[in-house]
């Protein structure tokens, strides 16, 4: 739905430099310095190792003032993991984008396989930071509990679509969680052999075997249209 800025909207505007910028200008603008302190982090860490870099360094590696830095990340460990955890907060407007007459399996798949196919990095960036962040355990924490906030929020969003309650029911929280488990699972067997399927495709086959009920190997086997879907 489009939106009408009101006189009201216009005059609560911040004025930098002698520019009005729109709120949403302003959020784009916070959002690519959170990007670039996070990219910095990661490209320091995987050269020089977690406990070689500072948030001083990231900072003026990212161009910003230490306080910047502060602004947006409590740590360094956050700041790297950002460059990965920050698809939660895709993942989680995704949902929201789905049509509301879409099942709500079918609309968790279809938001997890659309970031998978836009990713922002090749397919050799985006291993070597995975990899890198599963082996420093306190960089996989912080991943982890990336995730844990994203399947909260998510199932959340479950309830209101379902009519259903998240602090209730299971429902919400086992459609919220198992779609995570599948995006994780495909990940895992995506990095263990990336000449394989890519992780769109394997996180389509993974909510396939989920929908048939996860059949034993041999006894059935979704069809392709299923698993294409």
């Amino acid at each position: 739905m489009l939106k009408l800025h009101t006189a009201s909207d216009c005059q609560k505007r911040d004025k930098v430099g002698g520019v009005h910028m729109e709120p949403g200008l302003r959020e784009r603008k916070k959002a690519a310095t959170r990007k670039a302190l996070s990219e910095a982090a990661m490209e320091l860490a995987m050269r020089h190792g977690v406990g070689n870099i500072t948030a001083e360094s990231i900072a003026d590696a990212a161009d910003v003032s230490p306080r910047t830095f502060h602004n947006y990340f409590s740590s360094k460990e956050e700041a790297i993991v950002a460059v990965v955890a920050d698809n939660a907060g895709e993942m989680i407007e995704a949902f929201r984008a789905r049509p509301p007459e879409e099942p709500v399996w079918d609309a968790l798949e279809n938001a997890l396989v659309g970031l998978f196919e836009t990713p922002d990095q090749t397919d050799d960036e985006q291993i070597a930071r995975l990899v890198f962040i599963r082996e420093n355990a306190p960089l996989m924490a912080r991943e982890l509990a990336a995730l844990q906030e994203m399947m909260h929020e998510l199932a959340g969003l479950v309830a209101l679509r379902s009519g259903t309650d998240a602090d209730a029911d299971l429902y919400p929280n086992l459609q919220a969680q198992t779609a995570c488990m599948c995006a994780m699972v495909a990940v895992d067997r995506w990095l263990a052999d990336p000449r394989g399927a890519s992780p769109a495709e394997l996180t389509r086959q993974a909510f396939a075997q989920v929908r048939a009920g996860l059949p034993e190997p041999g006894s059935h086997r979704p069809a392709n249209d299923d698993v294409h879907r």
